[in-house]
């Protein structure tokens, strides 16, 4: 009975081991409209969650409280329990800038510095005081600009300004850029959709190659790309989660009609 028991609790550590987020009640209010009304869901530490929805369902609005980015918007208030390897985010004694070099975040537009492609990924680790040297810096650099898959591409011309490579490129130094302090999780908010679909497939080939470092979540509007990268999906409608799977089941077979009627189409 003890060894079945003990079998038990070790499951069910190992279930919570394996969840780098995890996310109770959590409800947004911009001034007394509450946009997101209680949302449960957990987040699998090193694997790609993909948050699919209509416009205006409360995706974004869910992805910026996993690193505190709602607390910039003035009237927005966030309730609940969020936690990042247990400890609670939106505790008063946690310093918001080490949560957010936890959790990085790419936006959906490109936003490089206006600098060098080398001070773009600099910034960060010189900021964090994350390198001793230059040597040290450099490597930082290096190895993230080879990360992001972008080293190839701009080895020859760091000091040339991140603002005028082209967009793709653009989107993977910011890839880079959130990489370079060395992040645990990163937040991508439909970082494809101001690029082309060769710059796109390039972005997508990268997040399947970083998810074995990072825990990755990634607002979509595109069903096919939460397809092809995610291996869990979430589904917002109205500020509500309606359903939550992994995401071969979540397109083969969702369980709420609300999925079934957005993923073939009827609505959104």
């Amino acid at each position: 009975m003890d060894t079945q028991a003990n079998m038990n609790e070790t499951a069910a550590a190992q279930t919570l081991d394996a969840h780098k987020m995890i996310v109770r009640n959590a409800k947004v209010y911009y001034g007394d409209n509450e946009a997101l009304h209680g949302i449960d869901l957990d987040i699998p530490e090193r694997q790609v969650t993909a948050l699919i929805g209509p416009s205006g369902c409360g995706k974004s609005t869910f992805l910026r409280c996993l690193n505190r980015m709602n607390d910039t918007i003035d009237g927005c208030r966030v309730t609940g329990d969020i936690r990042l390897d247990g400890e609670d985010i939106y505790d008063p004694n946690v310093d918001v800038v080490q949560v957010r070099a936890r959790v990085g975040m790419v936006f959906q537009k490109p936003n490089p510095f206006p600098k060098s492609i080398y001070d773009n990924i600099a910034y960060g680790p010189r900021i964090h005081g994350l390198a001793k040297d230059r040597t040290e810096l450099d490597e930082i650099v290096m190895t993230s600009l080879e990360r992001a898959g972008l080293l190839g591409e701009v080895k020859d011309r760091l000091s040339s300004p991140g603002t005028g490579l082209s967009g793709g490129q653009q989107q993977r130094l910011c890839i880079a850029r959130a990489i370079a302090v060395s992040p645990e999780v990163i937040l991508m908010d439909e970082p494809c959709s101001a690029l082309d679909p060769i710059a796109t497939a390039k972005i997508e080939e990268l997040i399947d190659e970083i998810k074995e470092n990072y825990t990755i979540v990634i607002v979509t509007h595109s069903m096919q790309q939460a397809a092809r990268v995610s291996q869990k999906t979430a589904f917002f409608h109205l500020g509500d989660l309606v359903e939550v799977n992994d995401t071969e089941t979540m397109f083969t077979n969702p369980s709420d009609e609300r999925t079934q009627g957005y993923i073939t189409g009827r609505f959104g």
